[in-house]
């Protein structure tokens, strides 16, 4: 399968779709499927841009709006993940994952699908130690501070990744996995993005949680972007088994190495969305640790099995898995249920307050169909009351392992500075003007 991949998206469909077509008549093929690594800014109208945390002068309306309107419609099926600079109200709509627009499809805030079998996961948003042990307490309209935090990745989403088992083909993250900067030509890369240099040589750059579920899932690929920059890496998983291809785009300007065109080896099938059947096993298994408070949530072994019945391991059994299949009628296929849910953005139209929340018929629909909780953004979460007692974690921050599923907690790194992000400042990359435009 043909499959062309994307840094960050910044809003440039058209540019973006314009260079897939130049592609194809350049190399005399089909792309199947585009692949898009954040900051992709779905942006329906005047409301969500104000939900968009960004630097004044990069808030601008772009082109989402009129593939959402059905002016223009992508040509090719297009998946996306969150990053740092997203219309934040739309995404919090679709955490389970949904149409955008016709044929261009958010993963969520962490998802698996598959398309004409090859297995494609993802994890939006990027790592921050001060929020990441969180609920997701965010909601429109958000203040300045919730503006930001809205993307931060949080403990719930990683561990759910975590009981992950069969193989992934495919992994999307927009921050770089910590310590990934080291395994390519770190100095090519310095080269050119200089700034990184002590972040590099300290550790602290990238996301330790991204790493944690590098070396887990072990992805024939995995691709990232946040940099603004092309970056390649091999990584060798244990005793020589198998290794993970890292490439890091640059965004969609002109001259810039912002798209690349791979061959992955699907099935043969038509490059159809599919749900996955291991990821949905795993949300209805771990539905109860979902929270939404806005301190500190425990997701460690003790508190996760005293919260499930004694159950930390959430890989899904056969049961679970023919479960799935069976609620979804025995048809995996995505539902095409894309719908106009809020006012397409006109000509003119001026600036205009944060919306409201407004469920999405799509995740109502989701979580009937899979028997999940249709209020689960109001839940507190099965570890509110309980304590965690098995101390600091990877990086003070109780980080957890998984081995094959199963929530164990995993020696701490060397000591870190104030720049892993604990209690520091916003680090420098976590907003969009990185001085190279």
């Amino acid at each position: 399968m043909r499959i062309a991949l994307v840094g960050c998206g910044h809003g440039e469909l058209d540019s973006i779709y314009a260079s897939v077509a130049q592609i194809e008549a350049v190399h005399q093929t089909t792309v199947d499927l585009l692949l898009i690594c954040g900051d992709f800014q779905a942006v329906r109208n005047q409301s969500d841009l104000a939900t968009m945390a960004c630097p004044a002068k990069y808030r601008s309306m772009q082109d989402f709006h009129r593939y959402y309107s059905g002016e223009k419609r992508a040509p090719v099926l297009t998946i996306f993940i969150g990053g740092n600079h997203e219309a934040s109200s739309h995404l919090w709509e679709l955490y389970y994952g949904g149409w955008v627009a016709p044929n261009i499809y958010f993963l969520g805030y962490a998802g698996v699908v598959s398309v004409g079998g090859v297995r494609i996961g993802g994890l939006s948003g990027i790592y921050n130690g001060r929020h990441y042990h969180t609920g997701h307490c965010e909601a429109p309209p958000y203040s300045d501070s919730d503006m930001r935090s809205a993307y931060h990745v949080r403990e719930i989403e990683v561990l759910r990744l975590l009981q992950l088992r069969l193989p992934m083909d495919v992994f999307l993250s927009h921050d770089w996995p910590a310590h990934i900067a080291t395994m390519g030509d770190t100095n090519a890369l310095l080269r050119k993005k200089s700034f990184l240099r002590d972040e590099v040589r300290d550790g602290s750059l990238g996301s330790p949680a991204g790493e944690q579920l590098l070396k887990h899932l072990k992805p024939d690929y995995w691709f990232a972007a946040h940099l603004h920059v092309k970056f390649a890496a091999v990584v060798q998983h244990a005793a020589g088994a198998s290794a993970t291809r890292f490439l890091s785009l640059d965004k969609c300007l002109p001259q810039r190495d912002f798209m690349q065109l791979i061959t992955v080896d699907g099935d043969g099938s038509p490059p159809v969305l599919r749900y996955d059947a291991e990821w949905i096993a795993v949300l209805r298994s771990t539905a109860h640790l979902f929270s939404n408070r806005r301190g500190r949530v425990p997701l460690d072994p003790q508190a996760v099995g005293r919260a499930s019945g004694g159950r930390a391991d959430f890989g899904p059994s056969e049961e679970e898995l023919s479960s799935v299949l069976e609620a979804a009628g025995g048809d995996l296929a995505v539902p095409l249920d894309f719908a106009v849910t809020a006012p397409p953005y006109q000509h003119g139209d001026p600036p205009a307050a944060q919306p409201h929340f407004a469920e999405s018929p799509q995740t109502a629909a989701f979580a009937r169909t899979f028997g999940l909780p249709a209020e689960f953004r109001s839940q507190a979460g099965g570890t509110s009351g309980l304590a965690v007692r098995d101390g600091r974690g990877l990086h003070g921050r109780g980080l957890h392992g998984v081995d094959g599923g199963l929530c164990l907690p995993v020696p701490p790194p060397p000591p870190t500075t104030a720049a892993d992000g604990v209690f520091a400042p916003l680090p420098v990359d976590e907003e969009i003007d990185l001085g190279d435009d």
